[in-house]
C-alpha cells in the first residue's frame, strides 16, 4: 500500500471512531478532514462511509452480553422483542429520507461550509435543550416504547444534513423526548448499529464498480483504525454522562465551525468542495 494513503486512512480511521459517538458529526469531521488531505471523489466518499461500520463494531464488542442476550431470548422474551422493534421504528425514518433525498443532500450539502454552518446551528440546539428544564421520563432503554423509539428516529433524520451529528441528533433529540441522559445515549449507541451497517452495505454496494481487490487494504486500515479508537471513546463517554452535560460540546461545535468559516472567508484555508 503507497504509505500515504496508509496514513490518510489511519488518520481518517481515527478521527472517525473518536467522532461517531460524540454530538459533533463524525461525517463533518471526515468531509473537512478529506478536504485538507485532498482525499475527495466517489471512492474516497464511500470509504469514509464504510468505515463507520468499523466503528460500529466497537458499540457491539462493548454491549456484546446485551445483544447477545436478546439474540437468545428473541423467540420467547417480551423486553428483547420489545428491544428490537424499537430499533427497527427508529431506524426507518432515516433510512426512507436518505433513500428519498440522499443524492440532492450529497450534491448540495456536503462541503465544508454547509458543513460549518451545521456545527454552529446543532450546538445552538444542544444549548437549547441543555438550559432547559426538564425531568427525564424513560430512565432506561428497557422502559422505551415504539413511540419514544420513533421520536428519536426522527431526530436521526436530521443527521442526514452533513455536520449535524447523528449522534447528537439522537441523543440531545432523546432528552428533548423524555429519556434521561444515560437512556438517550445508549439508545443512540445501540441504534448507530443498524444505521451504520445499513449505511456502510448501501454505499458500498451501490458504488462497488469503483472498487478493486487493492482497495480492502485500505478499508481495512481506516476500519480496525475507527474500531480502536471508537472503542476508548466509547467507555470514555459513558463515564462522562453520568456525571456531565453536553454543552462543551456545543461550545466546540461553535468554535469549530467558526474556525472553517473564518478559514474561508479569509483565503487561509481552500475549503473547495469535497
Amino acid at each position: 500500500m503507497d504509505p500515504v494513503l496508509f496514513a490518510k486512512a489511519l488518520f481518517l480511521g481515527i478521527i472517525e471512531g473518536l467522532t461517531e459517538f460524540l454530538p459533533i458529526s463524525s461525517t463533518g469531521h471526515l468531509i473537512l478532514a478529506g478536504d485538507l488531505l485532498d482525499f475527495r471523489g466517489e471512492k474516497e466518499k464511500v470509504f469514509e462511509v464504510v468505515i463507520q461500520t468499523g466503528a460500529m463494531f466497537a458499540i457491539v464488542w462493548e454491549y456484546r452480553k446485551r445483544f447477545g442476550r436478546v439474540l437468545a431470548g428473541l423467540a420467547s422474551d417480551r423486553a428483547a422483542q420489545r428491544f428490537v422493534i424499537n430499533l427497527a421504528v427508529a431506524f426507518l425514518p432515516a433510512a426512507v429520507l436518505g433513500l428519498a433525498f440522499g443524492r440532492l443532500i450529497k450534491m448540495y450539502l456536503f462541503h465544508p461550509t454547509s458543513v460549518a454552518l451545521a456545527f454552529i446551528g446543532g450546538a445552538i440546539v444542544i444549548l437549547w435543550v441543555e438550559r432547559r428544564e426538564r425531568t427525564p421520563r424513560v430512565l432506561s432503554v428497557d422502559d422505551m416504547t415504539w413511540g419514544d423509539a420513533l421520536k428519536v428516529g426522527f431526530a436521526q433524520a436530521f443527521a442526514l444534513i452533513p455536520g449535524t451529528s447523528r449522534a447528537g441528533a439522537t441523543i440531545i433529540g432523546g432528552m428533548l423526548f423524555g429519556l434521561s441522559r444515560k437512556a438517550a445515549t445508549e439508545f443512540s449507541f445501540f441504534l448507530a448499529v443498524p444505521t451504520l451497517v445499513a449505511a456502510g452495505a448501501y454505499d458500498f454496494y451501490k458504488n462497488r464498480a469503483l472498487f478493486d481487490p487493492d482497495d480492502l487494504s485500505v478499508f481495512a486500515v481506516g476500519s480496525v483504525a475507527a474500531f480502536v479508537s471508537a472503542f476508548f471513546c466509547v467507555r470514555w463517554l459513558l463515564r462522562y454522562v453520568a456525571t456531565h452535560d453536553f454543552v462543551p460540546f456545543a461550545w466546540y461545535r461553535i468554535a469549530f465551525g467558526a474556525a472553517v468559516l473564518l478559514t474561508a472567508w479569509s483565503g487561509i484555508v481552500d475549503w473547495s468542495p469535497s
